[in-house]
């Protein structure tokens, strides 16, 4: 029991030195920079399938990066709530997981068919946080342009 407490108290004290993440980047420049990239390498792989080693270990590379970039999502500084977005995280980085595995077993079948699961992911995320998104501008704001 002593040593229990003993290492609760040292993961307690580790937690209160250890810095807090922070982001580097812009919401817009992880969008921009990491995640349209690698969502459109999983989107347009069937265009040009990988035909050896190298080609699969860079999209494995690819897939790994959209999965570990919704974990950036749900960074505390970039959360916007903790509840859509979260869950809208989760999803990018549910499809992103089953990205990187079918990449390791170089099932390009599997990654084809995680087309709908990644676009849900994307679009559900753009209807709820950016604004106007899907959303056709009404004759007044036509006009205004």
């Amino acid at each position: 029991m002593r040593a229990t407490i003993l290492l609760f108290l040292a993961g307690v004290l580790l937690a209160q030195t250890l810095p807090a993440p922070k982001a580097v980047g812009t919401m817009s420049e992880l969008m921009i920079d990491v995640i349209y990239p690698t969502s459109n390498a999983v989107f347009y792989l069937f265009r040009e399938p990988p035909k050896n080693e190298v080609e699969w270990e860079a999209f494995r590379t690819q897939a790994l990066i959209l999965a570990e970039s919704a974990n950036l999502l749900m960074m505390p500084s970039r959360a916007r709530d903790q509840d859509k977005w979260m869950a809208d995280a989760k999803l990018l980085w549910e499809v992103g997981n089953k990205a990187y595995r079918a990449a390791q077993a170089k099932n390009l079948d599997a990654i084809n068919a995680l087309n709908d699961e990644l676009n849900t992911a994307c679009v559900q995320c753009h209807m709820d946080y950016r604004q106007a998104y899907g959303r056709r501008p009404t004759g007044a704001a036509k006009q205004q342009k």
